[in-house]
């Protein structure tokens, strides 16, 4: 099983990233799909999860301006970030579990799969 993350970079505060995750070695439709960051010197974060399905939950710090969602059909997963500001600068991981439970899924420890992370640079 394994994920890969893409679409990070850097873009100005107010403006839009779209990050990818795709996901292979399993029928990942029956997987919850998160997102999570990590910025330097923090811990990493819970940031956006997608069940089954299709139940979506944001964390507080970006809900209103992302977007998770996925594509069954292609094992993929997307985080649509708009009104980005410099407080989200991070690298961005996404993660795969069979889990259903939301209390659990808003926790990086109760992920299996994790991609390799994609960095976001956000500038004032």
């Amino acid at each position: 099983v394994q994920l890969q993350a893409s679409g990070g970079g850097m873009v100005q505060a107010g403006g839009s990233l779209r990050l990818s995750c795709a996901a292979s070695g399993d029928t990942f439709s029956k997987y919850t799909r998160g997102w999570f960051r990590q910025a330097p010197g923090k811990e990493r974060e819970f940031v956006a999860v997608i069940f089954r399905n299709a139940g979506t939950y944001y964390a507080n710090s970006v809900k209103g301006r992302f977007t998770i969602s996925r594509d069954n059909a292609r094992n993929m997963v997307y985080l649509q970030m708009d009104s980005l500001k410099p407080e989200d600068t991070a690298v961005y991981y996404c993660a795969a579990d069979q889990g259903v439970i939301l209390s659990s899924m808003t926790m990086r420890d109760q992920y299996d799969y994790w991609g390799q992370g994609t960095l976001v640079t956000v500038s004032s």
